[in-house]
């Protein structure tokens, strides 16, 4: 496991911040991040294909100015190895040439920059690579967070635990987090829903969890949907879609 030094808050004339721009809506960008987007003089940011757009610059887009150059890099969405690891790789050598060229650059992540983040392997990529870049990170609003907030749904009390993960492939699989988060006082938040709703939602009516499940799609953007598990059909979702699963409420409440 590469050893990862703490960075410093303070922006050097040329660094890189790796910036978490929040689910989709530009209103939940910290003050932090958008100062650190002001500032740069190379805003850059993943996409998925040549000539692509980027859906985190999508919503930083009102803070960059003309005269910062734009540095689109591309991340395929595969799953084999190699070309992932040549992204990373040369994803890091842009960045840190145009530090050493005395650039202040910002890197924009969507969501949080350290939650299933494409800046958490960029970071590990630079720190096996190129170690004297400097590096600093800006968290970002998670979209388990937003969702929870868009419902008015407490994401966790007391004594209760939260467990994020994506939505495993098999439904054993999710029977047996079922189980173990009831046993638990633990509550899912499960990420990438996308084709998996067609017999996730099955899953939870057969359960009775229905009415006690919030499905979340596309959070931030216009045509965002927060609404009970119950009032969603069961179909292939986007991406982008997720599920927060309570079975239980602590023994004190108001």
């Amino acid at each position: 496991m590469p050893r990862l030094a703490l960075s410093s808050p303070a922006v050097s004339a040329s660094a890189l911040t790796l910036v978490g721009v929040g689910p989709g809506d530009p209103a939940l960008l910290t003050v932090a991040a958008i100062e650190a987007i002001e500032a740069a003089t190379v805003v850059a940011y993943p996409v998925a294909r040549e000539g692509g757009k980027g859906m985190a610059v999508s919503i930083a887009s009102r803070w960059i100015r003309a005269e910062q150059r734009q540095l689109p890099l591309i991340f395929p969405m595969v799953t084999a190895a190699e070309p992932r690891q040549q992204a990373w790789r040369e994803a890091s050598d842009q960045l840190a040439a145009a530090v050493a060229a005395g650039e202040l650059v910002v890197f924009l992540c969507q969501g949080d920059a350290s939650l299933f983040a494409t800046s958490s392997y960029l970071l590990l990529a630079l720190k096996k690579h190129h170690p004297d870049c400097p590096v600093r990170l800006i968290p970002g609003v998670t979209a388990v967070a937003a969702a929870a907030a868009a419902g008015g749904w407490p994401l966790a009390m007391q004594q209760e635990q939260l467990l994020v993960l994506p939505t495993p492939d098999q439904a054993s699989q999710l029977e047996i987090l079922i189980d173990e988060a009831a046993a638990s006082a633990r509550v899912l938040a499960l990420l990438k829903l996308a084709h998996r709703w067609a017999w996730v939602r099955p899953m939870l009516e057969r359960r009775q969890l229905l009415q006690s499940a919030l499905f979340a799609q596309r959070l931030g953007w216009p045509d965002q949907q927060v609404m009970q598990a119950s009032e969603v059909q069961a179909e292939a979702k986007p991406y982008f879609s997720l599920l927060l699963v309570r079975q239980s409420w602590p023994e004190v409440m108001p």
